[in-house]
């Protein structure tokens, strides 16, 4: 290793080449590098939605979603099926294992759909949804226009020049009124013509083709022949010819209103004060990165407003996630500066040289540039996570070493030896130390590397980049930072080149140190207090799974009585989106009722979304917070009667139903067979989970209740007119719920021709029985003669999960930790008694946390194994091994207390913090221990020689350990939007080394001095 520096040192001039090369294509990557604001955490998912407005929520699930999760299970790799059936509409979403291929998975998925045949020839749909993808929304808003001209504007113009944009999968309309040719028909005028509906739609669909006559050769030239029959504008659709009496045609328009309409909406958008708006919501491609495809969006949406738009039309933005991606990039920029800022100060007031402590800092940005570039080339993208959460003080460690040992022994060095030798023995010297650090460091972070699930997809980002940014950090200090501290020309002098502040410190430890190594006994048994104080105070800690992501905005779902009209949740969602706007905190609103016309929101009219984005916090009041604002808008919104509110964020919303299959933060899922047992156990669940203190958005999200028109046919009514069941049907279908009978081309736009009854006739259930049949006698017989037609309780939402059925019950928690409020929840349901069959289980934040804990439990263990396995490997020595081992649970003290004293319950992310401590408070035990070992080796009195060697590490270590806690100590402090979720793993750190450094410095002394044996006279401690 010294001939290797010997020879780097000789070329430096090449090596600033290399240095800026590194540094100029570092740069390069960095520009290219995606960022997102938040990883997904989702697994792979495939959806498959069925429509068929025809069919009750029973019939759903009976005809389309139990033969299509039929035909999907045995899937490789296939985690488990969920689905929800609802009136009109089946929805199946395949969760795959984590790991697995997406894309095989889907094709997968696909193959198996091809041999299924459903009734009434529906086919499955595949869904481009994702919980993250949603990365844009706009408002296609023209003054003038009518609902019908923008929306369809929306269909057939700007969503198929969105698609074009790179990144982006789909386009889904929400809102506005799809257009559709209607042919309203007045009974009477039937019987008056004789003339039966079925007629009507074969007369139209007939009347609306166009035919290929093969072609003609006139003279020289080959001439196709066409037959132009498609139907153009309303006069021509009212000219369809339908039937003919004695010479006397009848026309579609002596029987129908013939007019343009729009199919009956399945949901609405409004936004601030205009109730009705054509909402697009951009999805991107799942893998893609982001920002490229927004900018590329970005500039599609201008080209579209500055021409391509009917004049008057405009795309106004309602989100961008660029906003969010810039804030939380804006957070991490700022913690990075002021991480680099707080270790490099600590260099100088501990080296006391600026170019040693310099050359130390600059391993970070350079670690740092190291680590993007890898990551742009093997496809990484970078998060808030990943970049905020390192440690910029773990990464400077390798160059701290090899600087602070060239740093001391070119001040111990005689005046006659040359620097370069200095500088390359030192560094020699030190490599054997650094790389065994390094590797310590990478085996405390196996439980970071192992995680799975979704603290796996969130934390793997951040140990990928920390793998390759430690890489960086090892390279750089043992190839450039040598280098650079060797066009250092200040003369140096005799001595251990300390500070003012160092000597001060080295005086107050040394004398310390003699004081605690006459009474071991005092330090052993403080040391056991201490440990356990923390053990008992471990319990209150309190746990959640993951801190909040903090997005800016926020996501608010009302949910009203699941048989309320579309009219009456336009007035609702008007009157809550009129309350929001109020508050000063709030930008604008948007609301969402119902879902959009493909069905990829599986809802109806009773669920309100609202997405109200905020200002900076900066601009509110100084007495608000957002718990604050959230419980003022609560109470405000809580005066509307009958209706329940969930609080949660955009991103945050969508991940939570996406993994839990529900509309909520939490849920229990009961399960079971019969919905009449299942709506009375989960009523009475529900009661007891009100009475526990931190329960909050308490509700049955319900599967009966939907009021049911039906029309139960009597066949043997039917066959004393000769009327078969499928006449009646049909006859319902189309005079009721419209049926269309073709297709009206304009352009590349298709719009539906729908045939259906005036409203006077199919209004309401007595209107229903007076509809006339022809009979196949030429009679009129009215529908109430041969069918029941009444009212009756339907099921409203069907959920199931791995092919059974189960009621979700979806709760939050606020005011009060996870881990408290679901043991209280657990020890109160343990006396609800449920039949034979019924059982429940939790989804959502709990059920993670405690896989992910179980997983710790495991792997932590396995990890300690290992870096004791290192340590013996290290000291040869299981004494030795055991000393450094007896420090690493004084990092805890400092971490719990860290966490109690602000407040913070455990999490994940406070779990990779003790990990990232574990790992820094490893190293400095064993350079603390072999220094003390070295110094034993020099002889001396045993007291005296850990006295001498403890102070000549005391530097090092000082260097090493605080610069782990004071580089993330902005990321603990700060409150900014995106600092979050990284703030435990910081605070933990912050905490952990306070006490690590102690822990070293005196425990280590005392145990040597106890346990240690004496080295063997051949023993290498370099």
């Amino acid at each position: 290793m010294e001939i290797l520096v010997r020879n780097l040192l000789r070329y430096r001039a090449l090596m600033m080449v290399a240095l800026a090369a590194w540094l100029a294509a570092g740069t390069y990557f960095l520009l290219r590098l995606d960022i997102e604001a938040y990883p997904d955490p989702t697994p792979p998912l495939v959806e498959f939605i069925t429509q068929n407005p025809s069919w009750s929520a029973e019939e759903m699930e009976q005809q389309v979603t139990v033969p299509v999760e039929t035909a999907l299970f045995g899937i490789p790799h296939l985690a488990y099926i969920r689905s929800i059936s609802l009136f009109g509409l089946s929805d199946v979403k395949l969760y795959f294992n984590y790991g697995s291929d997406y894309f095989r998975d889907r094709q997968e998925a696909f193959d198996r759909l091809q041999g299924l045949t459903l009734p009434d020839n529906l086919s499955p749909q595949w869904s481009p949804w994702s919980p993250v993808g949603e990365i844009y929304r706009y408002a296609l808003e023209g003054p003038g226009y009518s609902l019908n001209e923008l929306t369809s504007t929306q269909d057939w113009f700007v969503r198929r020049q969105l698609k074009q944009v790179p990144g982006i999968i789909d386009v889904t309309t929400f809102g506005g009124t799809v257009r559709q040719y209607q042919a309203e028909i007045d009974p009477r005028k039937l019987l008056q013509f004789q003339v039966p509906l079925s007629q009507v739609i074969n007369a139209i669909a007939s009347s609306n083709e166009n035919v290929g006559g093969n072609y003609l050769t006139l003279g020289s030239q080959s001439v196709n022949v066409r037959g132009l029959g498609l139907l153009r504008n309303l006069d021509q659709m009212q000219k369809v010819l339908v039937a003919e009496h004695s010479g006397v045609p009848v026309y579609l328009g002596d029987l129908a209103e013939v007019h343009e309409g729009f199919q009956p909406p399945l949901g609405r958008v409004g936004v601030d004060k205009n109730p009705n708006e054509v909402e697009g919501i951009v999805l991107l491609q799942r893998g893609e990165p982001s920002l490229p495809a927004l900018r590329a969006l970005r500039q599609k949406i201008a080209t579209l407003n500055n021409g391509l738009l009917p004049r008057g039309m405009k795309i106004r933005t309602l989100y961008d996630r660029t906003d969010l991606i810039n804030v939380t990039t804006h957070t991490v920029e700022h913690l990075v500066l002021m991480g680099l800022v707080f270790v490099t100060a600590l260099l100088l007031v501990t080296l006391g040289d600026r170019h040693m402590a310099l050359v130390t800092a600059t391993t970070i940005p350079f670690a740092l540039l190291f680590a993007f570039a890898l990551m742009v080339l093997t496809g990484n993208s970078a998060n808030l996570i990943s970049i905020g959460a390192i440690d910029f003080g773990i990464l400077v460690d390798t160059a701290v070493v090899i600087l602070e040992s060239t740093h001391r022994r070119l001040h111990e060095a005689p005046p006659s030896a040359h620097r370069l030798d200095v500088i390359a023995q030192a560094t020699a010297e030190s490599a054997r130390p650094v790389l065994f650090s390094t590797f310590v460091i990478l085996v405390a972070f196996i439980p970071l590397f192992t995680m799975r699930g979704v603290p796996g997809k969130i934390f793997s980002p951040m140990s990928i980049t920390y793998g390759f940014a430690l890489t960086g950090a090892l390279l750089f200090g043992l190839f450039f930072a040598p280098v650079l501290a060797s066009f250092h020309r200040k003369k140096v002098t005799r001595g251990p080149g300390d500070t003012v502040l160092m000597r001060w410190m080295r005086r107050g430890y040394s004398r310390m140190l003699s004081l605690i190594l006459t009474r071991p006994q005092v330090v052993l048994a403080s040391a056991g207090v201490l440990l356990g104080i923390t053990v008992i105070l471990l319990p209150s800690l309190g746990g959640e799974f993951m801190p909040k992501l903090e997005e800016g905005n926020l996501w608010i779902r009302a949910t009203l009585p699941q048989d309320v009209s579309f009219e009456y949740g336009e007035k609702i969602a008007d009157q809550i989106r009129a309350i929001l706007m109020t508050f000063p905190e709030v930008t604008h609103v948007v609301s969402q009722e119902g879902r959009p016309n493909d069905g990829t929101d599986v809802t109806t009219f009773n669920n309100l979304e609202f997405y109200v984005p905020l200002k900076p916090e900066g601009q509110w009041p100084h007495e608000v917070n957002k718990s604050a604002l959230i419980h003022q808008m609560n109470e405000r919104l809580s005066q509307i009667p009958g209706v329940a509110f969930n609080f949660s964020q955009n991103i945050e919303d969508n991940v939570e139903e996406a993994m839990s299959g529900v509309k909520g933060e939490n849920s229990l899922k009961l399960f079971g067979n019969d919905i009449q047992v299942l709506t009375a156990k989960a009523q009475e669940i529900r009661d007891i989970m009100s009475q526990v203190r931190g329960v909050t958005d308490l509700a049955v999200l319900p599967e009966l209740g939907q009021p049911d028109l039906v029309i139960r046919i009597r066949r043997r009514a039917c066959a004393r007119y000769g009327l078969m069941a499928s006449d009646v049907n049909a006859v319902v279908q189309a005079a009721i719920g419209g049926q269309a009978a073709t297709q009206i081309l304009e352009g590349d736009r298709r719009f539906d021709f729908v045939v259906r009854f005036l409203p006077q006739f199919r209004q309401d259930p007595e209107a229903i029985r007076r509809i006339l049949l022809i009979a196949g006698d030429g009679a009129h017989v009215p529908l109430g003669q041969v069918a029941d037609v009444g009212l009756r309780e339907g099921a409203f939402m069907i959920y199931r999960e791995n092919g059974q059925r189960y009621i979700p019950i979806k709760f939050s928690i606020r005011g009060r930790d996870l881990t408290d409020t679901m043991n209280d929840l657990q020890q109160r349901l343990s006396k609800v008694h449920l039949p034979q069959g019924y059982h429940y289980e939790w989804a959502g934040e709990y059920q993670s946390l405690k896989q992910e804990q179980h997983r710790l439990a495991i792997i932590v263990p396995i990890s300690l194994l290992a870096i004791f396995a290192l340590l013996y490997t290290l000291f040869n020595s299981w004494r030795q091994a055991m000393i450094v081992m007896a420090t690493l649970p004084f990092g805890a003290i400092g971490g719990v207390l860290s966490l109690l004293l602000t407040g913070t319950p455990f999490s994940v992310s406070a779990a990779v913090g003790f990990t990232s401590a574990l790992g820094v408070g490893t190293l400095g035990g064993c350079v603390f221990l072999s220094g003390i070992r070295q110094a034993i080796k020099s002889g001396g009195a045993h007291s005296e020689a850990i006295a001498q060697g403890a102070v000549s590490e005391m530097r090092p270590i000082l260097m090493a350990c605080l610069a782990a806690g004071l580089g993330l100590l902005p990321a603990a402090v700060s409150n900014g939007i995106g600092a979050q979720a990284q703030q435990p793993l910081a605070r933990v750190v912050v905490g952990a080394m306070i006490t690590t450094t102690l822990a070293i410095f005196f425990l280590i002394p005392v145990l040597v001095q106890l346990l240690g044996e004496s080295p063997a006279p051949n023993e290498d401690y370099s």
